[in-house]
């Protein structure tokens, strides 16, 4: 987000240098400088096996799979989110959560904080956000992406970081 008024006494913000950062929206007021700040927000590769999980949700993209995505909540970490979001979205639990790196959504601006997640428990059940959802194998799941370039990026990654291969 980027401040145009002080979210603190509500006075025009004028421009000011803050140094390394370039310059910044800043309150002569409060003497506060208010830097971008991007909504935070987690994309998650589910393993099961040779499997990854893909849901359509046309909102997203007309034409395209997905990963698990959602926005990180105040007062959660990214894995609490990752946890839970893939609890939400498709009625399943995972286990480990390790992080894959980042990219970031300009237009909305968003960073999107990717992970792989382990399959740990339960079964799938889809939530009302979500058209469909089902296990793909690993090798399938990028033919069946063909809007989402960050999600393509994902499992790429994934495929790399678990050294997969193909039957």
């Amino acid at each position: 987000m980027i401040y145009k008024f002080c979210p603190i006494c509500g006075s025009k913000l004028e421009e000011r240098n803050s140094w390394d950062e370039g310059k910044v929206p800043y309150c002569k007021r409060d003497d506060k400088m208010f830097f971008d700040t991007p909504t935070p927000c987690i994309i998650a590769a589910v393993i099961r096996d040779d499997k990854i999980l893909l849901l359509k949700q046309s909102y997203i993209f007309k034409n395209s799979k997905v990963l698990v995505s959602g926005y990180v909540t105040n007062g959660e970490t990214v894995e609490e989110t990752v946890r839970r979001e893939v609890k939400e979205e498709t009625g399943i639990n995972v286990g480990e959560v390790k992080y894959l790196g980042s990219d970031y959504l300009e237009a909305n601006e968003i960073i999107m904080l990717t992970f792989m997640a382990k399959y740990e428990s339960g079964e799938i059940e889809k939530s009302d956000e979500v058209e469909w959802l089902d296990w793909t194998k690993i090798e399938d799941a990028i033919c069946e992406m063909p809007e989402d370039e960050i999600g393509k990026r994902i499992v790429k990654k994934v495929i790399r970081h678990i050294d997969y291969k193909a039957y």
